[in-house]
């Protein structure tokens, strides 16, 4: 047995995951670049200012923090790290969301392939990397050791929150007879086919059923690293792009990513603590 076997036989997982690794690589490379060719080639990539002031500022925030959540994620699975692999569906959940609002948003051009290509891509990854994990035996691991009540109560109000207030924004511009601007209308896509995976997750970590495990840490992943992208996508529109500065959405959307900051910080403490006093 190698090394890298030996790592992975320490992890609790069911199925080979040499097509998820691939898979994920490709993910990064086609990201890294969709997000380069967006910055370098503003005007083609976003040929309108909503698109531009929307998804350049988005675009180093891909850079910035998507790659890196995904290549880290990947690079400690392989070392035989039990939070890498659970960070990992965060990831890809992480890219997902960008990009169905990047799908919903642009319009027909070489980039709309590549942002279409990265959201069915990850769909795969993610459906191949969870049917991987074996959650029963993460189950064992971690019951007890998480706060299973505190991060799925947080998962499931947040993503009902968000649900209703895209229901709300919907309804409320059906009955005014308003349109929705191409990005919001996107974004509120991403949060009407996203978050309702944060209220299943959340009640199923809640009930401390083994899929909650599975799921809980890469969601809580995902949603903290939306807040961060947020917070930099406010701070770069200014100078990237013709938008104003907003202090007031900044501080809104860091208290909001300060309700989710706290159970994942604790989420992975219970896993690193628990990981240590276990034996390899």
């Amino acid at each position: 047995m190698n090394i890298d076997q030996a790592r992975n036989a320490s992890l609790p997982i069911k199925h080979n995951l040499t097509l998820i690794y691939a898979l994920s690589f490709i993910i990064a490379i086609l990201m890294a670049a969709a997000s380069i060719a967006g910055l370098l080639y503003q005007t083609i990539v976003y040929p309108t200012e909503e698109l531009l002031q929307s998804f350049l500022p988005n675009d180093v925030s891909n850079l910035l923090i998507g790659l890196p959540m995904l290549l880290a994620s990947m690079w400690l699975t392989r070392r035989g790290k039990l939070i890498g692999l659970l960070f990992w569906p965060g990831a890809l959940f992480f890219v997902l969301y960008n990009y169905i609002v990047y799908v919903f948003a642009m319009p027909l051009n070489l980039a709309f392939l590549a942002h279409l290509t990265l959201a069915m891509l990850s769909v795969y990854a993610l459906i191949g990397l969870l049917t991987s994990i074996d959650g029963r035996v993460v189950k064992q691991q971690l019951a007890g050791t998480v706060p299973e009540r505190l991060a799925g109560g947080v998962l499931a109000g947040l993503g009902l929150l968000f649900f209703l207030l895209v229901i709300g924004a919907i309804v409320q511009a059906l009955i005014s007879q308003t349109e929705i601007a191409e990005t919001e209308l996107a974004l509120h896509t991403a949060d009407f086919l996203i978050t309702p995976a944060w209220v299943v997750c959340g009640v199923l970590l809640w009930q401390r059923k083994a899929f909650g495990y599975v799921a809980g840490l890469g969601l809580l992943f995902q949603a903290s690293m939306l807040f961060i992208g947020l917070i930099i996508v406010l701070l770069l529109q200014p100078f990237l792009t013709a938008a104003p500065f907003s202090l007031v959405d900044v501080v809104v959307i860091l208290v909001m990513g300060l309700i989710c900051f706290i159970p994942f910080a604790l989420f992975i403490r219970g896993v690193v603590s628990n990981r240590n006093a276990s034996p390899v």
